[in-house]
């Protein structure tokens, strides 16, 4: 089984990015009362961003060549 590291490369840049975003969204916004689910851990805020961001690299997949068979 040959693993193809260009077409895991983009989800896994997205995901990181979104986990990183996440950290930054916890320190710069956050929720300082700790009522928030999700800004309230920067654990938790990490771990959705880089869901959200997981998500997001589907959005921007490949596009079909020589059109596409559905």
């Amino acid at each position: 089984m040959k693993i193809h590291w260009k077409a895991m490369l983009r989800p896994l840049c997205f995901t990181l990015g979104g986990a990183l975003a996440g950290l930054g969204y916890y320190y710069l916004i956050g929720c300082s009362t700790g009522s928030c689910p999700i800004t309230s851990s920067p654990l938790l805020s990490a771990v959705y961003m880089a869901l959200i961001g997981w998500l997001l690299s589907g959005l921007f997949g490949k596009e079909c060549k020589n059109g596409c068979n559905m």
